[in-house]
């Protein structure tokens, strides 16, 4: 496995340590290790099966019950994390893990559709986030919170919108949706599960755009889940921004990305390049598997 040294400075906002996830006797995810530095995207590439959201559930802990999980998933404490003691989250109680969940650790779902609640209005769901974490707030406001995350994500007229319920939103407004729902409340770490799956590609550049504009603008760590290696590119395009590469459960190679573009070390990494067409690809081939 190709991996690059840790840069000096404060420890990583987060680090995962061991991470094995099984669903009865089944095995799901082995032994994964991995960290992510403050300000810092890291791609988590890997098809379909091959652990990668199963990881990010266990982070949040929101894997069911018939999940074994065990290792340790250390976050930082705010402020100077040379000094601070991590939490380990899946050491927590519940009720405190329940106060991290959307506060310090936010994750954006893939299918938008299913992760919002279709008889509620959108504007009361993100209000509902933020009275989750902010119940001294009152009415007035949690509504300008609302309509200022609502304004971020550049959803169209957010004080009459937010009156309006997810069926009424197109694929891609939904996504942002989902994406003012998980910053509202200034998380330092960002989940990102194929944020961009179910759109089409235009909206995938502006999502895309906009995931990079709120990392700017915040100071976000991001973990960004996704089976194509050509989002994730674009994701994890700035200087320390990273690539992992999972199979069958494990990392198998990690590297900056453009390392991993220019030089790809595992044999796997390399079906991964393959298979994307470009171009250049000659289409009376096949593409590799």
């Amino acid at each position: 496995m190709s991996t690059s040294p840790a840069a000096v400075g404060p420890a990583p906002i987060l680090r995962v340590e061991d991470l094995s996830i099984r669903f009865g006797a089944r095995p799901a995810v082995h032994n994964l290790s991995f960290a992510i530095d403050a300000g810092e995207t890291l791609g988590l590439v890997g098809e379909s099966g091959s652990g990668k959201s199963a990881t990010a559930l266990a982070m949040l802990r929101l894997l069911p019950p018939t999940a074994s999980v065990s290792g340790r998933i250390l976050l930082a404490a705010p402020g100077d994390t040379r000094k601070d003691i991590p939490t380990d989250l899946l050491a927590l109680p519940e009720p405190a893990m329940r106060l991290r969940r959307g506060r310090d650790i936010a994750m954006i779902f893939q299918e938008p559709m299913t992760a919002l609640n279709p008889v509620m209005r959108v504007g009361a769901q993100i209000a509902e986030a933020v009275r989750a974490h902010q119940p001294q707030l009152s009415r007035s406001q949690v509504d300008r919170l609302v309509l200022d995350a609502m304004h971020e994500v550049a959803l169209p007229d957010p004080e009459r919108r937010a009156r309006d319920y997810p069926h009424q939103f197109s694929g891609g407004q939904r996504q942002r949706i989902l994406i003012a729902m998980a910053i509202v409340n200034r998380p330092r770490l960002l989940i990102a599960d194929e944020p961009t799956t179910a759109l089409d590609v235009t909206v995938q550049a502006q999502i895309l755009a906009l995931l990079q504009d709120l990392r700017r603008t915040h100071g976000l760590s991001m973990l960004f889940i996704s089976h194509d290696l050509a989002v994730v590119a674009q994701a994890c395009d700035h200087p320390g921004d990273r690539i992992a590469v999972m199979q069958h459960g494990r990392i198998v190679e990690q590297a900056p990305t453009l390392d991993l573009f220019r030089n790809p070390q595992h044999p796997y990494t390399r079906r991964l390049l393959a298979s994307a067409p470009s171009m250049a690809t000659d289409r009376t081939q096949p593409l590799a598997v």
